[in-house]
């Protein structure tokens, strides 16, 4: 697997877990929770796409052998 690809994975399996969160927070009526959770899907989300768009200029970029 390329690292560019490992690390979409993990941003993915964070964003998921955040996610879930939002379900215990409201479950739990935690505002703190509620709160970090978001927190967390839009900074995840937010280098998701980021690095995304890194990869995709980077690509274009190569020259073609």
């Amino acid at each position: 697997m390329k690292k560019e690809n490992f690390l979409f994975l993990l941003l993915a399996i964070i964003t998921v877990v955040c996610i879930m969160s939002i379900g215990v927070a409201v479950a739990e009526k935690s505002m703190l929770i509620f709160l970090l959770a978001v927190a967390g899907i839009i900074i995840a989300m937010g280098l998701g796409f980021t690095l995304k768009k890194k990869v995709r200029e980077s690509v274009n970029k190569e020259p073609d052998a």
